[in-house]
């Protein structure tokens, strides 16, 4: 039952992997999907989610915490890691957006699979959380100090994400309790259909195998952070905030997933180690084939 209920959602990034690399439709669209995904429909969702989530639950609130919680506990072992062996921020920033980032595309459809409407409004609190928290954390990783002597620069990129607005949104809109007049809430839930299989199609279209040709045994090792360690981490946060099943399950889904294919274009973007990048997205993508029905066969699901 399991198999059958993941194995369509990364075949929907083989089929983006073989259709980018034949071309079609053009090599163009692409870019352009993922670009258009990114400002316009996954937003979408996320507001559309979160419009009436239960945020005076505490339930939700405590998942809320325990993802935050869960990701600062690993960034600090991986600065504590630094420590122990130091590298230059090019190449840390890549090592922490393989262990801390995920691919949100991947997580939410996983947890619709699963869950349905309630595991994407517990998903969408995770988001809330995790967006915001591990851009700084990636910035503040590739650029050093730098972050911190000009604060300013990284509230100003932070709040020029589309998904951190859309999450600003629709938390406040949940606040409210008023909702969206005007049937924009059913306008915004049919742009936020095409979200997820887009967005998986762009994920393989995104993925570089040539990457892979260097760096084995730190790719790996990061991969293994990612996929097992992560989960692993999760699980035990989840249990120390009591979180019943749902939630803890939520939280172990997007513990599980790989790293984000938008990390390759940050790190580009802050003068990071872009081929190290892209290996850690390609390699932990193709290796979640395996570890991510294994998280979830020992998380209890069937």
């Amino acid at each position: 039952m399991l198999l059958l209920t993941i194995w369509p959602l990364f075949g929907l990034i083989c089929l983006g992997f073989v259709l980018s690399r034949k071309g079609f439709p053009d090599p163009g669209f692409w870019p352009a999907a993922e670009r258009f995904n990114y400002f316009v429909l996954f937003p979408s969702l996320l507001v559309a989610s979160l419009v009436h989530a239960p945020v005076h639950d505490p339930a939700v609130l405590r998942l809320g915490g325990a993802t935050g919680v869960t990701i600062l506990l690993a960034t600090a072992l991986l600065s504590l890691g630094r420590r122990l062996r130091r590298a230059p921020a090019a190449r840390y920033g890549p090592a922490v957006q393989g262990v801390v980032r995920f691919n949100t595309y991947l997580g939410l459809a996983i947890t619709t699979a699963l869950l349905g409407t309630l595991g994407v409004s517990r998903a969408a609190i995770v988001l809330a959380v995790a967006v915001p928290v591990v851009n700084v954390i990636s910035i503040v990783a590739l650029t050093g100090a730098g972050a911190a002597r000009h604060p300013r620069v990284l509230i100003v990129t932070m709040l020029r994400n589309p998904l951190i607005l859309a999450c600003i949104l629709g938390i406040a809109l949940a606040l409210i309790g008023t909702g969206l007049p005007f049937g924009i809430e059913r306008f915004l839930r049919l742009l936020a259909q095409g979200s997820l299989p887009l967005g998986l199609l762009c994920v393989g279209a995104a993925l570089q195998p040539a990457a892979l040709g260097r760096d084995v045994l730190a790719l790996g090792g990061n991969a293994a952070l990612r996929l097992l360690a992560m989960p692993a981490l999760a699980a035990a946060v989840a249990w120390g905030f009591h979180l019943d099943g749902t939630e803890a399950l939520v939280l172990v889904i997007f513990s599980a997933i790989p790293t984000a294919p938008t990390a390759y274009v940050l790190t580009r973007q802050l003068g990071g180690d872009g081929t190290f990048m892209a290996g850690l997205v390609t390699l932990q993508t193709v290796a979640a084939l395996v570890t991510i029905p294994l998280v979830l066969v020992l998380a209890g699901v069937r």
